[in-house]
């Protein structure tokens, strides 16, 4: 069995350091207490350790310090606390995060002793890594992605998309995956970074686009009716020949763009307004479906859904995820559907992941959910393999 990892309790408050360092005594960890920030900052943090952070302290409070660990890229689990205002606390949680530190929870001071002992004792201890990573798992060059969009070794897998009120199968989300010779499949966080600042993003895109045509033939020959929505990159959505050469492609396929519903991020839109919202309307006007995807990150996400003529609101999953334990995330949801609704929207929400989630969103009135609780993203052959198997049932 793997021995706890170090506990620091960071407080100014000498009484309750003393308090919680008793209580995870007790608990069977190794407990060690500081009062000054700039004290623990110093110090040689062993791997894997987790922080117990005060927010409210003087000279240096929990927010600085949370920019100084993430400076020094220290790898820690934290727990935040604070008597001050709930909302700095949540704000302050969302925050660490943003800088990828693992916030395993955020206490509202006083603590009950009961709940902190709790959380120690679902902490799950990862070990320290011991070897490098093999060859396949290096990230790959630029040449490579380019001659392998050009060889035509991408590949889609297609995420089904439900009806809430009924779960009937209504559409599939195409997703980008790498089919490497010899890596194997590569998927989009290995590549997709590379293509945007290779300028490679726009030529992906439209090696998507064409995979996604060809699909939805083969699908509309079998009989299959089914819609694909196509994540559309800024380099795509700026391009004012994007329209026509869009109806020049299902035009060859016999293929409606009423099947297409093109995802586009806010920033994809802000980036040269005026081009964007030009080809925006040619797009709807032609017959294509719009969706203004990760909604409700952006600053500027009204602005969007006044200025351009979307026709679906996609939750962003950040929301989705926290909606059951986070009543500002669930918040959020409901607000961002009743919006989609009032504005003649349809609302979709990803990253559904349980029944609860499912359940919730019926209950709020989403039209359309996706995420690994219906399924896993998979390949054209065996969508309608999984949708007979799931109707049969």
């Amino acid at each position: 069995m793997s021995a706890k990892p170090t506990l620091y309790i960071l407080d100014d408050d000498a009484q309750y350091t003393a308090l919680l360092i008793h209580a995870a005594l007790n608990a069977g960890w190794h407990a060690l207490s500081e009062q000054n920030a700039a004290d623990f900052l110093a110090l040689d943090l062993p791997h894997n350790c987790v922080l117990v952070l005060d927010l409210n302290m003087p000279d240096m409070d929990g927010i600085e310090v949370i920019r100084v660990l993430a400076e020094k890229e220290i790898d820690l689990l934290l727990i935040l606390m604070s008597g001050f205002d709930a909302r700095v606390l949540h704000s302050a949680q969302q925050l660490a995060e943003a800088h990828n530190i693992n916030v395993l929870a955020s206490l509202t001071k006083p603590i009950v002793i009961r709940d902190f002992i709790s959380i120690l004792d679902g902490i799950e201890i990862k070990e320290s890594p011991t070897y490098k990573a093999p060859l396949e798992n290096q990230p790959v060059t630029a040449n490579e992605l380019k001659y392998a969009i050009l060889q035509r070794q991408l590949v889609l897998y297609y995420q089904p998309q439900l009806e809430i009120s009924n779960g009937t199968l209504i559409g599939v989300e195409a997703l980008v995956r790498w089919n490497h010779p010899t890596r194997g499949i590569i998927f989009p966080d290995q590549f997709i970074a590379l293509a945007e600042k290779e300028q490679l993003i726009g030529l992906l895109t439209k090696e998507v686009i064409v995979m996604a045509v060809e699909q939805s033939k083969q699908w509309q020959s079998a009989g299959f009716d089914i819609a694909i929505s196509i994540n559309v990159s800024a380099d795509n959505i700026t391009s004012l020949r994007l329209p026509e050469q869009l109806i020049e492609l299902t035009s060859k396929h016999a293929i409606s763009p009423d099947k297409f519903t093109l995802e586009v991020t806010e920033s994809a839109v802000m980036g040269e307004l005026t081009s964007s919202l030009d080809v925006l309307n040619r797009l709807r006007m032609k017959g294509f479906s719009l969706s203004i995807d990760d909604f409700g990150v952006g600053y500027s996400s009204l602005t969007q859904l006044y200025q351009a003529p979307f026709t679906e609101i996609k939750i962003d999953q950040h929301f989705v995820m926290r909606m059951l334990e986070d009543n500002e995330a669930m918040v959020i949801v409901s607000i961002c559907i009743m919006l989609g609704h009032m504005l003649g929207m349809k609302v979709v929400a990803e990253r559904v992941a349980s029944q609860e989630i499912w359940n919730k969103l019926h209950e709020l009135g989403c039209d359309v959910a996706q995420g690994n609780y219906i399924a896993k993203p998979m390949q054209a052959a065996d969508l309608q393999n999984w949708r007979d198997n799931r109707e049969s049932h």
